[in-house]
């Protein structure tokens, strides 16, 4: 790779969106970018300070099709078992192109699947207040306050290890299932660390997590450490897409002026990719939220890949509207949610943005 290839390109137009998720695609850039992120004290506990941890989340939310964000605040390892949220069970069922259907009340919820495949059958499970006393689970601190959503969870887990367990990846059960304290929405309000690997401590020689990047001919330490070392780090940290953006040049600037080899430049901006990726993401899911659990768009926006599907979510969004079949409020969460992952989509007209 030249300098000039290194980028010559506009800024904005080098970060490259069109997977669902992008993540850090060489291990050294997932490593460098683990390290970088460990050191967040926003992270949940099992994370802080963790990096083999959350080199281990890069990894599972690669295979679900999560971004890291997601993985690490969505999966839990309960007892050395991954975990999720029933809401995320039930996303990733629908999202395998199954029909999922819940109901309850405060003695009992049903849960109803119907495979894409098999779609003349019904898969139902019920669990009662009666199950759950069975199971001597009704003294929980968590199914006195929450029993409903309680319910609701064990149903559709329940019933999707029956339906299609395929679709889970392994995550069976939910984190209140294997004895962790959730609030009402299934999330772990108390998630002791499950250390995935020793992180070995001292010098930069002997951590196993530490990248040192090819050095870059004549180039020298500034203030005792390389620009290159600097930017692996800044590069994960970044606040806005502005300052990922001006780091992306600064990068290509590096490879001509002799701070940085071109490899390490495709280093850094790969670490960029994967962080714009994740915090747009971020911002979508955040706007989803506002959209009831069935609704069929939350699984839509996911499932956009480019900006053109993404234009074209926005024209089906106001054809509905100007139909009279989908509320101005629903139109323009939805539409709001689109934007956050696809900003270059540019989505106008009668959409409710």
């Amino acid at each position: 790779m030249t300098a000039t290839e290194a980028d010559t390109r506009a800024p904005g137009t080098e970060i490259d969106l069109h997977r669902p998720h992008a993540q850090p695609s060489a291990i050294p850039a997932k490593i460098a970018y683990a390290r970088a992120l460990a050191e967040s004290g926003l992270l949940p506990d099992s994370y802080r300070r963790q990096p083999a941890n959350i080199l281990w989340a890069v990894e599972y939310g690669e295979m679900l099709g999560l971004s890291t964000m997601a993985a690490i605040t969505g999966v839990h390892v309960i007892k050395g078992k991954p975990t999720a949220s029933a809401g995320l069970i039930s996303a990733l069922v629908r999202r395998a192109g199954h029909k999922l259907r819940v109901r309850g009340d405060a003695q009992s919820a049903t849960c109803q699947i119907i495979r894409s495949d098999d779609p003349k059958y019904t898969f139902e499970v019920t669990f009662t207040l009666d199950d759950a006393k069975t199971a001597e689970l009704l003294d929980k601190d968590n199914w006195k306050h929450f029993g409903p959503s309680m319910l609701k969870a064990r149903a559709i887990t329940q019933c999707a290890r029956d339906a299609c367990e395929e679709a889970l990846f392994g995550l069976h059960y939910t984190p209140e299932e294997l004895g962790a304290n959730v609030d009402e929405d299934g999330v772990v309000v108390e998630d002791p660390p499950q250390q995935l690997a020793e992180r070995s401590g001292g010098t930069p020689d002997d951590d196993q997590w530490y990248v040192r990047p090819e050095p870059a001919p004549d180039s020298q330490p500034e203030n005792g450490q390389r620009w290159a070392d600097t930017a692996i780090t800044q590069a994960a940290a970044f606040k806005s897409e502005a300052e990922g953006q001006k780091l992306w040049r600064e990068s290509a600037a590096a490879v001509l002026d002799g701070r940085a080899t071109p490899g390490e430049a495709t280093h850094i901006q790969n670490i960029i990719n994967a962080r714009v990726a994740d915090r747009r993401n971020e911002a979508s899911e955040r706007l989803l939220l506002h959209l009831s659990e069935d609704d069929d768009w939350r699984d839509q926006v996911r499932g956009l890949t480019t900006d053109d599907e993404a234009r074209e979510a926005g024209e089906e969004l106001g054809r509905l509207k100007g139909a009279g079949t989908m509320d101005e409020t629903r139109a323009g969460r939805i539409a709001a949610a689109v934007i956050a992952r696809f900003p270059k989509a540019a989505i106008t007209g009668d959409d409710g943005a």
